[in-house]
């Protein structure tokens, strides 16, 4: 009876170490959910942009100058959110990858006894944490990006507001 017992919590020790990779892989998941939507937002708004830009082509009075100066101030933003989130989402799809790794290598070794191999796990978990944390801190520069976006909107309108009072 003794031996079942300690086989029961072999394998209890086993499915546990395998359900943290899980709870990881559950975050990047929505991670890359959350990010993919970011990106669909952008190129949205550079739509939009794009189609006021081309309604102030034949304007030349000043506020419609100064309206084409900031649309390509966006612009320029834009591209940049767009390139920091492809590669947030290049990050996280590649630690989603690493998390699966990870908790396949803890089965494999369980199963097969091999813990002269056990770091290989480790190893997957620390690239996975390490993505994620790369993903985490890219994130962070693009929601200034668009933070900077929202404030420069705002400063024109304000602006154009005060001149027509």
């Amino acid at each position: 009876m003794r031996t079942s017992l300690t086989d029961l919590q072999s394998v209890l020790g086993v499915l546990s170490a395998m359900i943290t990779p899980a709870v990881l892989i559950l975050s990047c998941g929505s991670l890359i959910l959350t990010t993919s939507t970011r990106l669909t937002r952008v190129v949205d708004r550079v739509r939009e942009m794009l189609a006021e830009v081309e309604g102030l082509r034949s304007a030349s009075d000043e506020v419609s100058n100064e309206k084409r100066l900031m649309y390509l101030a966006q612009l320029d933003r834009a591209a940049k959110r767009a390139r920091l989130l492809q590669r947030t989402l290049a990050r996280l799809y590649i630690a989603l990858a690493t998390f699966v790794a990870t908790s396949v290598a803890i089965g494999i070794v369980a199963l097969l006894g091999l813990m002269t191999f056990a770091w290989v796990t480790l190893v997957f978990g620390f690239i996975g944490a390490g993505l994620l944390f790369s993903a985490s801190v890219l994130l962070i520069f693009e929601s200034r990006l668009a933070l900077a976006t929202t404030y420069e909107e705002m400063d024109f309108t304000r602006k154009m507001v005060q001149r027509h009072r």
